[in-house]
């Protein structure tokens, strides 16, 4: 912790580093302050009754939004149209060849791809905005037309998450750390102590059905404790993965130059345990999402029991074993589109190096490909157990919001773990010593 705090401390003496620092607070101090926007139009009483009917879907989005869901403000929607959008042009870049070679650019590739998947974000913001505003017409106020209040409902949302986005690209390019991640790690952590608080409550709550009050109180407290002791174990769990990586041994044959001996050294390939990030999660519970929240929009009054079925299946068994599988077909999936053995392996053999034991050529390339699906099975186990298992304490406890602790951790920790590598990163350029260390 000592070494945490030289490193902040030490990050701060150098003018460089600190106006990044300070423009990338100055940046989330302004998306704070522009969640407390109410949209014009809404009546917000009735339109969070309203969204809280959404359930685990409603939580979820209101969680990532830092609250503005709930509150109706400019902000409802949040970072999710973009992320969706990313999701969308990921998908296709694999099955289009245009979009696979314009990623394959390079700088004016990147740039490129940057502005079409900010347009596709325009245009799922309004689409949602939209769908928001049907879902909730009955929230609209009486007090303004309707011709003039739904466009600008769904104006507001839709300049709110296009101003979001702005802000997520002003960090790219001025701060400090990926933009669109640290929106969502402040919107978590605005979110953090009511969480607490509402979860303390409702175990007190839950044992204070007991014949005595004092011992209500009391299991209500040894629950809370234990379960907050659960997620600093899980904390604790995912930095480890995150860090941890197998790390494949490289030799390099010795080349006579002149009259000089050049190589022989020995290297490795580093491959992350958690190389997908928290991508394949998302990935899934966009999918995982999307029927619950068409037909709690389009057929919130309805008994028909299909669309009963659908919009309970957030909390039926059958999501989460869908959801543990395609947690895992993700994590294949992203690391398929991410890495490629194949040009690892050229360029090994390119430079004259060779992995001990294995022929270079096809046998590098399917090592390596071995090696990093071995991984994946791990990264997929790992994801799934770490956001199921806060699951299965909230539906056997009966404590709200327990089910998204696993998925918050793993975003807080990779976003924080993120600043701090590239906070060190840059200290190391200066001779400074890192707590990673």
């Amino acid at each position: 912790m000592k070494g945490l705090f030289d490193t902040i401390i030490k990050a701060f003496r150098l003018p460089d580093l600190r106006k990044k620092l300070l423009y990338t607070l100055l940046i989330l101090g302004l998306y704070m302050l522009g969640g407390l926007v109410p949209v014009p139009g809404i009546d917000r009483t009735e339109f969070t009754s309203l969204v809280q009917r959404w359930g685990q879907l409603g939580n979820m989005m209101d969680i990532i939004s830092g609250g503005g869901l709930y509150a109706a403000t400019v902000f409802a929607m949040g970072i999710t149209p973009y992320i969706n959008a990313s999701i969308i042009i990921q998908l296709l870049t694999v099955v289009i060849p245009a979009l696979e070679n314009l990623a394959k650019e390079g700088e004016a590739g990147r740039k490129k791809m940057s502005k079409i998947n900010r347009y596709t974000a325009i245009g799922l913001a309004f689409l949602q905005a939209s769908l928001f505003c049907w879902s909730t017409r009955s929230a609209i106020v009486t007090t303004i037309p309707k011709m003039v209040a739904v466009p600008l409902i769904v104006v507001s949302f839709t300049a709110g998450t296009c101003f979001v986005v702005w802000l997520g690209e002003r960090i790219n390019e001025k701060g400090i750390g990926n933009g669109v991640s640290l929106i969502i790690f402040a919107g978590i952590v605005t979110r953090l102590p009511s969480m607490a608080s509402n979860l303390y409550f409702t175990a007190v709550n839950v044992s204070g059905k007991m014949p005595s009050a004092v011992v209500g109180v009391l299991v209500g407290l040894l629950v809370f404790i234990v379960v907050t002791l659960v997620s600093i174990a899980i904390i604790i769990f995912v930095i480890y993965v995150q860090n941890a990586e197998r790390r494949i041994p490289v030799q390099y044959s010795k080349k006579t130059v002149g009259r000089k001996l050049y190589g022989g050294q020995s290297s490795y390939i580093p491959l992350k345990v958690n190389q997908s990030g928290v991508m394949p999660v998302i990935f899934s519970m966009s999918i995982l999402a999307l029927p619950s929240m068409i037909v709690t929009m389009f057929l919130s009054n309805s008994t028909n029991p299909v669309a009963l079925w659908f919009r309970d299946f957030s909390g039926s068994p059958y999501y989460y074993i869908l959801y543990f599988f395609l947690i895992i077909a993700f994590t294949f999936f992203y690391s398929l589109i991410q890495f490629n053995p194949i040009e690892i392996s050229n360029s090994i053999q390119k430079n004259g190096g060779f992995i001990p034991g294995i022929r270079p050529g096809k046998p590098t390339t399917e090592f390596i490909l071995k090696t990093a699906n071995r991984l994946n099975w791990a990264d997929g186990l790992f994801l799934a157990g770490v956001c199921l298992i806060p699951t299965i304490i909230s539906l056997i406890c009966k404590l709200p919001n327990v089910w998204f602790a696993g998925t918050s951790v793993l975003i807080l920790t990779g976003v924080a773990n993120d600043m701090v590598v590239q906070i060190e990163s840059q200290l190391v350029t200066r001779n400074y010593r890192g707590f990673l260390d």
